[in-house]
């Protein structure tokens, strides 16, 4: 069942967490702030995280290596591969499990949609199975984590739009 806020709606099926937003940004910039590393610093994971970049080749076949560092304290391992690139309009990538850090893989699709120089944003986070979503999401909190991180995205969008650092 459909988890509406005021921000958007987030939707859990056995295996996949869907999330859709509105931005007030034009798609151009929106997929400039989930491809730039200089952007994604700024509002890459839930509330209270930081993110640093090991490297990033944002095409077909590359490869996002980062730590999310908790508020805790805590540093998560990641790494993506890139799937598909379509600018400003669709990317696919796989989250690879990190040896010695997180087993569970996944595969997400954002799209980016022109809604009169506005975005709909959609993530979709695919698991390999119910086991897997859950276990993320009782482990890691990943539908909450979904959400905050999305939120954290539209605030930063707003602040670039306003000029604010």
């Amino acid at each position: 069942m459909p988890a509406h806020t005021a921000d958007g709606a987030t939707t859990v099926t056995d295996c996949e967490i869907i999330a859709v937003r509105q931005l007030d940004a034009p798609r151009d910039l929106v997929f400039q702030m989930w491809t730039d590393p200089e952007h994604l610093a700024r509002w890459w994971g839930p509330s209270g995280f930081t993110t640093t970049t090991h490297a990033i080749d944002v095409r077909p076949g590359g490869h996002w290596r980062f730590t999310m560092h908790g508020p805790d304290g805590t540093d998560y391992e990641n790494h993506i591969v890139y799937i598909e690139i379509v600018q400003s309009e669709r990317i696919v990538y796989k989250h690879v499990p990190v040896p010695g850090a997180e087993p569970v893989s996944f595969e997400a699709t954002v799209i980016l949609e022109d809604i009169n120089g506005k975005t709909r944003l959609t993530v979709r986070a695919l698991f390999p199975s119910a086991k897997a979503l859950e276990y993320v999401a009782a482990k890691y909190g990943a539908i909450e984590g979904m959400k905050q991180h999305l939120a954290r995205l539209a605030e930063s969008v707003s602040q670039l739009q306003k000029g604010t650092p």
